[in-house]
């Protein structure tokens, strides 16, 4: 097992992914461009957060991190858009968006966690 798999909020967008991917495949309405950006994006979330965990220094874990938070946001704003067109209804909408913020601040809390600590080069 890698040490990423062990992580809850790992499972957390594992799990959201599933759902996101499902959602959009039973979709016919969602327009191409947002459904592809928009699973590029949740995708991106779950390998930043491996790649990061598999980083040898702090700074570069912090980054991989950034990163992820960066791609939920972009997720985030896509369901707003796919809402605003009316491709995404009010309880859907709700749902991904309040899985999305647990991500995000899940992911807060890891780079916090990795901010209080001394970055120890490894040769």
């Amino acid at each position: 097992m890698f040490d990423f798999e062990r992580l809850e909020v790992y499972q957390v967008i594992r799990e959201l992914n599933h759902i996101v991917f499902s959602f959009l495949y039973k979709q016919s309405d969602i327009d191409a461009d947002i459904k592809d950006k928009w699973k590029q994006a949740s995708m991106n979330i779950m390998l930043n957060l491996a790649e990061g965990t598999g980083r040898m220094t702090i700074n570069d874990k912090k980054q991989f991190i950034t990163q992820a938070r960066g791609s939920v946001n972009i997720s985030v704003a896509l369901l707003h858009i796919a809402k605003d067109l009316g491709q995404v209804g009010e309880d859907d909408f709700n749902s991904l968006f309040d899985k999305y913020e647990q991500v995000s601040k899940m992911l807060l809390g890891m780079f916090r966690s990795y901010a209080n600590q001394k970055d120890i080069e490894r040769s």
